[in-house]
């Protein structure tokens, strides 16, 4: 039976996109093969899924059976490597199509890249990896151990251009990324982008572990973070755990959109009076809530020592996996 095809409610709209990516991000990293991610597109859109790769076209509806008869329009046509990919359904789009073609699309490419041997630069990054696995990809990417690189990392959708260095798509702890190695410091191949220091190639590794970590932390305003500015936050941030924060980062992401609104206020303003002044509020209203928030949070925010825990904790709240 056809799962309901009504599209989200508009409050719906961001937890449901934030489920579709999860969604394809559990069945690349568990291994699924191009048929189940198909099913699987599928069965989440309550429409048939498509792909056509190398010539040959492959179809699925939401029952996981091969659809019969003239297939109606397709939606949020998707490109991948050698192909396309697309969903189709009568009548107008859906809004989540297009973002679950562009996973399906990332997915499929992951799943066929798994086929043949492990691309080179993937295996040059990996932590797990020994030294010597490690050095034996570089010489397949020409790089001498002590050639010195960056690694930069940018979201699985943003597809490096033809001519550009080595690229793979990577399994992190964030979800799929596209790692792109840079020999010299020319632009970022796509924004937004995280762009790792700059290291001997056989320490690859840390570069892109720098790449993830920036990454997380552009924003419309910064579309391009390089982890070299970050300087000694870096070395915080590779401590952090995203799926299992430290209690201060635990009790931020508690708080609701006001009471963060009113924590960031009291932390930057020179007195309670001030920050008052600058919510709108009444001052005795504003010291009720200060003692209400230092008991939250396990600190006083206005004390030095609590300014620092809380830069702190919002800095790592940055990088915490917000999908568990």
């Amino acid at each position: 039976m056809q799962q309901s095809t009504a599209p989200a409610a508009p409050d719906d709209g961001a937890a449901a996109a934030l489920r579709i990516v999860a969604h394809f991000d559990a069945l690349a990293l568990a291994g699924t093969g191009p048929d189940g991610l198909l099913r699987a597109a599928a069965a989440l859109s309550g429409a048939v899924a498509g792909t056509e790769h190398r010539g040959r076209t492959t179809r699925r509806d939401p029952d996981g059976r091969t659809p019969a008869g003239q297939p109606p329009a397709r939606r949020g046509e998707r490109p991948r490597t050698d192909g396309s990919v697309w969903l189709e359904r009568p009548g107008p789009a859906h809004p989540d199509d297009e973002l679950t073609t562009a996973r399906l699309a990332v997915a499929l490419d992951l799943a066929e890249a798994r086929r043949h041997p492990l691309n080179a630069l993937e295996t040059g990054i990996d932590p797990a990896r020994d030294l010597a696995e490690r050095t034996a990809a570089l010489a397949r990417l020409r790089l001498a151990p002590g050639t010195r690189i960056r690694i930069a990392a940018t979201r699985p959708d943003d597809r490096a251009p033809a001519a550009a260095d080595p690229a793979a798509l990577v399994p992190t702890r964030y979800g799929l990324l596209h790692a792109h190695l840079q020999r010299t410091g020319g632009p970022p191949p796509a924004t937004p982008a995280g762009l790792g220091p700059w290291v001997r190639a056989d320490q690859a590794p840390d570069s892109w572990e720098g790449a993830v970590i920036a990454l997380r932390l552009t924003e419309p305003a910064v579309p391009v973070v390089d982890a070299t500015d970050l300087g000694a936050l870096l070395l915080l941030a590779r401590t952090h755990d995203p799926q299992d924060p430290h209690p201060d980062v635990a009790a931020l992401a508690r708080l609701d959109a006001r009471a963060t609104r009113v924590l960031q206020v009291l932390v930057e303003a020179e007195s309670v009076r001030a920050a008052a002044a600058a919510l709108g509020m009444h001052h005795s209203t504003l010291q009720a809530r200060h003692e209400a928030l230092t008991h939250d949070l396990g600190y006083d925010p206005r004390t030095a020592t609590g300014k620092v825990r809380y830069a702190a904790a919002e800095f790592l709240l940055r990088l915490t996996d917000p999908r568990p």
